[in-house]
């Protein structure tokens, strides 16, 4: 089994499809520098590039493209809430951004498989949906309350809706399953492929990325690197959760570690007993959840948080995930298929970029020029798109509706010090871990008491 080495998904992408480019070689000047060659920073550019066709555009990049959690995310293209609804609500656009918010993420799944098949890439996308499973009796309440919380934020039968026991076994084979959440709003995809031909479509376009070109400072109207440095008119930060490693950033987002699984190539036996033949994405009713899908080459790819968070912001050594957290992962694959056999090919671990009130920003100075865009808090396969798009509208000074989506110009509190840090992301997880604990034991209705002290903590609920 290979750990780290950024993900399986990079590894899998093809080297003609991952060019090596070069470093930035002295100082340059350009009318917009781009820290970071991640989905937000590469969908920035090439929508600026639409929007002002004749502006340079660099792209800075402390490694490659993709080396962040744009390479190593769980392939869901989705269109659940980004961010928190009463959050989003309270800007000038009210319930109505919120809910036009909800739909543009869905009209982004044509729009960014449109990009790439005009490209000619393809990115194993199967448009199958998703669904949330519940196995205990507090898991199935859950899955309640939350078609009725999307009920009242005005999603209709026809965007989420709650599945029989039977009705769930039908489209996929899993041990002790009472019911699940469905919704047709998801696209399960190859996040390597994607990010590799988003990167090739910005270069088709014009936008010129500097790979191994580390981002040590930023000011209005320059970028400092590590191979020179950058005078530009507009500078705009997509660093999502390695924003913590810059000047004066380090409490702006919290740095949530996620980890991944990858299996060996099942058995057509196997998967004739697991079923799972829509491509629907998959995920678990508990607190500590976790995400997956079926690859397009027959494999299983599970994720979950395993370590939430590391002291002081620190980051992964290139992807490589502690021993505990693989076998936490492979014991979630045994206990949904207890009658299959797992072989591990790869595992890995990533940080998504997590604001204090858990909700996304896109903000644009037109005074300084600098702007940023990021917090998609596990939701940044589709939120990137569309933060890009709406960063580039603002800058190219365009009204559009993108520029009108609840998160523009929003700003979050900032996390609070070490180790409260610390402290506070591994009390919650602790809880969490506990009332999982407590309601697969007890099989009890209703949300346990730790399970509610956790959700206070985080103000999720």
């Amino acid at each position: 089994m290979i750990n780290g080495q950024v993900s399986y998904w990079m590894q899998d992408t093809a080297a003609s499809e991952r060019p090596e480019r070069p470093p930035l070689d002295g100082d340059t000047t350009v009318d917009v520098c781009v820290v970071g060659a991640g989905y937000t920073g590469l969908w920035t550019a090439y929508w600026l590039r639409q929007a002002l066709p004749d502006a340079s555009i660099l792209v800075v990049e402390a490694q490659h493209v993709g080396y962040g959690a744009s390479g190593r995310n769980g392939g869901w293209l989705s269109g659940k809430m980004i961010g928190l609804s009463r959050h989003m609500a309270e800007g000038p656009g009210g319930r109505e951004a919120v809910l036009e918010l909800r739909r543009a993420a869905v009209d982004a799944f044509d729009e960014i498989l449109g990009i790439m098949a005009d490209h000619a890439v393809d990115v194993d996308a199967v448009h199958g949906g998703y669904l949330t499973i519940g196995r205990t009796p507090a898991e199935l309440a859950r899955l309640r309350a939350a078609v009725e919380a999307e009920r009242a934020w005005g999603m209709t039968e026809d965007d989420v809706r709650l599945l029989s026991a039977a009705e769930a076994a039908d489209r996929i084979s899993i041990d002790g399953m009472l019911g699940a959440l469905y919704s047709p709003h998801n696209v399960r995809l190859h996040p390597g492929k994607l990010v590799a031909g988003l990167a090739s479509a910005a270069e088709a376009a014009g936008v010129r990325i500097a790979e191994r070109t580390p981002a040590l400072d930023i000011a209005p109207g320059r970028v400092r690197t590590a191979h020179g440095t950058v005078t530009a008119r507009h500078v705009l930060r997509a660093t999502e959760g390695y924003t913590a490693r810059l000047p004066g950033r380090r409490r702006d987002m919290l740095p949530m570690n996620s980890s991944m699984v990858i299996t060996e190539p099942l058995s057509e036996a196997d998967w004739k007993t697991i079923g799972w033949t829509g491509g629907e994405a998959l995920s678990g009713a508990q607190h500590t959840y976790f995400y997956a899908q079926r690859t397009a080459d027959g494999r299983i790819a599970l994720g979950g948080r395993g370590l939430p968070y590391r002291f002081g912001s620190r980051l992964d050594q290139d992807g490589r995930l502690d021993r505990w957290t693989i076998g936490q992962l492979h014991g979630v694959l045994r206990g949904l298929w207890p009658e299959v056999r797992f072989e591990l090919a790869h595992a890995w671990c990533g940080s998504l970029g997590v604001p204090r009130d858990w909700s996304p920003s896109v903000v644009w100075d037109p005074a300084t020029g600098l702007g940023h865009a990021g917090g998609y808090v596990g939701q940044g396969v589709t939120a990137s798109y569309l933060a890009g798009r709406t960063l580039a509208d603002l800058v190219a000074g365009k009204e559009t509706r993108y520029t009108r989506l609840p998160w523009s110009g929003r700003t979050s509190p900032r996390w609070e010090p070490e180790p409260l840090r610390w402290l506070g992301s591994y009390a919650m997880y602790g809880l969490y871990r506990i009332a999982d604990l407590s309601e697969g034991s007890a099989r009890h209705e209703g949300t346990s008491t730790f399970a509610r002290l956790a959700d206070t903590i985080t103000g999720r609920h």
